[in-house]
């Protein structure tokens, strides 16, 4: 039997103790464990259980980065975003940062069963009122990335999350702990930021990043 290994992201612990509770009687489902989406373990959790598929909760503040940071730490794991709320726009930036599935709280134990299963698979489930907004923004990226010119162009998606950083007014560990990543690991972004944007500052990278439009997030959220 193929088992799979999951891990289980939620704020509330309770709901995901029950939940947990009844997957673990689905005889190819092994449930490793479930934290909050802000336990600064988290990283080190992902590693230690090797999850084949993590489910999070984007309801809490500061979870929006959340799909692509799991995914950097774990890249065999598939992610499927298990929440309460109905966000389009939350529902797009999941899908443009991997996310694998979206399954609203409300649907059953067997419609995310079959889920967990098939990401497992290859397969992607969306619910029929977000998907076509999702492959229509999605297509959209597609038009957009063939016509970059823009000065933030040559950023990674990364390095673009550090300048956004950076914008809001945050240190290198504040950003270094929101995004998952070591403390040397964003000086050595920072230093790539200033090389692509041939400026010999953060001040003067920050102020290329305004008038590119980019906004930092404000602090509390990711």
């Amino acid at each position: 039997m193929d088992v799979v290994r999951l891990l289980m992201v939620d704020d509330h612990l309770m709901l995901a103790e029950a939940l947990s509770a009844r997957l673990a009687e689905v005889p190819d489902l092994w449930v490793v464990g479930h934290c909050p989406t802000g336990d600064p373990r988290l990283p080190d959790l992902v590693r230690q259980t090797r999850p084949d598929v993590i489910t999070i909760d984007l309801e809490p503040a500061g979870a929006g980065r959340l799909v692509r940071r799991l995914q950097e730490v774990r890249p065999a794991a598939e992610v499927v975003v298990l929440t309460g709320i109905r966000d389009v726009r939350k529902a797009v930036e999941a899908a443009r940062d991997g996310a694998a599935a979206w399954v609203p709280k409300e649907r059953g134990i067997e419609r995310l069963t079959e889920v967990l299963r098939g990401v497992r698979r290859g397969q992607s489930w969306y619910p029929p009122d977000l998907l076509g907004p999702v492959l229509r923004e999605l297509r959209e990226d597609v038009v957009r990335a063939g016509q970059r010119n823009g000065p933030l162009d040559a950023l990674s998606d990364r390095e673009r999350d550090v300048l956004a950083g950076m914008v809001a007014g945050k240190r290198g560990a504040q950003i270094a702990g929101e995004l998952l990543i070591s403390t040397e690991t964003v000086r050595t972004h920072t230093r790539s930021i200033l090389a692509k944007l041939r400026v010999h500052s953060q001040l003067e990278a920050v102020s290329v990043a305004r008038a590119a439009g980019l906004r930092g997030e404000p602090d509390g959220e990711s």
